[in-house]
């Protein structure tokens, strides 16, 4: 299934959650995703995000289907990003605004054999290209070390803003998952059921 919009098996990807059809639009037209900084990712320098859909997208819920580069991100206020909403809650809350290459659909979706609560959590091309589900994008708990040093390592070089320094690679394995978006979504998805 090679493709042009897949990613090569080396990269790194963050998976996360499209909760409007709204927001698909403003990332397809305007070429950017937000992300509050207070519920980011660990690591948002990554080289590709793609969107989980929620329930809001009817028929395409509870799938991945697109796919985009990330060309960089900054740090601003919700206010900013949305300025038609200025009296909106948490106009002045700060978030990173990822700057997207254009977006991709993927050659099959990836859906979710059953309903499951995600917010973020990485992956890599490798699993991209041969997932049928969602769960197939779960990195292997042998693996989990070291797509978090080549995490680790992205964040050290890019000129992302940081609150604090990752930790180190030496980790708890139930800490790294966590780290990883893993053990929310694991927990999740062993526990939910489909709608």
């Amino acid at each position: 299934m090679m493709d042009e919009c897949l990613p090569s098996p080396e990269s790194l990807i963050l998976v996360a959650v499209m909760t409007q059809p709204r927001d698909l639009e403003i990332a397809r037209v305007l070429g950017w995703y937000r992300v509050p900084l207070r519920s980011a990712p660990k690591v948002i320098a990554v080289d590709y995000l793609t969107f989980y859909q929620t329930n809001s997208f009817g028929e395409g819920r509870w799938q991945i289907q697109y796919i985009a580069p990330v060309k960089g991100h900054e740090l601003t206020t919700r206010g900013q990003l949305l300025q038609d909403e200025d009296d909106h809650p948490n106009s002045q809350q700060e978030y990173y605004k990822i700057q997207l290459g254009p977006l991709s659909s993927l050659p099959k979706p990836i859906s979710a054999r059953k309903w499951c609560r995600i917010t973020f959590f990485y992956t890599t091309g490798e699993l991209l290209r041969d997932a049928e589900d969602v769960q197939d994008l779960v990195v292997p708990s042998e693996s989990r070390g070291v797509l978090w040093q080549a995490l680790r390592e992205r964040a050290q070089t890019s000129q992302a803003y940081q609150v604090q320094e990752p930790p180190g690679l030496d980790i708890d394995a139930d800490l790294l998952s966590e780290l990883l978006g893993i053990r929310e979504f694991e927990q999740n998805y062993s526990t939910d059921s489909a709608d």
